[in-house]
């Protein structure tokens, strides 16, 4: 079995590749529950591999938070730096098909704290291409 902060590429790119249609597709039919929630685990426990630390939480209800980002260890109460979006919206994130910053101006995407922006940074995860 992985450890805790290993993530394996091959994973990650295959439960994404498995949503890519609707993501590529807001009228394709929506992936069931179990497709959808492998595609966001992995991919934000892909981030928080890359982006190791406690400085920021990645919220992606229902299906998963992690903190990441080196940086002031979070240990109690809601941490200072949030990043918290919906499935969809992190998938697309995630996979380059949407810009942090547009999703934050448009309301997608909640980033509270001085910190939260950085996880731009570590976008994205992977690419997948627009048709």
């Amino acid at each position: 079995m992985a450890g805790r902060g290993t993530v394996d590429p091959a994973a990650v790119r295959a439960a994404v590749m498995a949503v890519s249609d609707w993501l590529r597709d807001e009228s394709a039919p929506e992936p069931g529950r179990t497709e959808l929630a492998a595609a966001v685990r992995t991919s934000v426990r892909a981030l928080a591999a890359s982006a190791p630390g406690h400085s920021v939480e990645v919220r992606v209800p229902p299906f998963v938070a992690v903190q990441c980002i080196e940086g002031p260890r979070h240990t109690r109460g809601t941490p200072p730096n949030v990043v918290e979006t919906d499935p969809r919206t992190w998938l697309l994130l995630a996979t380059g098909l949407l810009d942090f910053a547009a999703a934050v101006d448009v309301g997608a995407v909640t980033a509270s704290g001085n910190r939260a922006a950085e996880v731009a940074h570590w976008l994205p995860i992977l690419s997948v291409a627009r048709d």
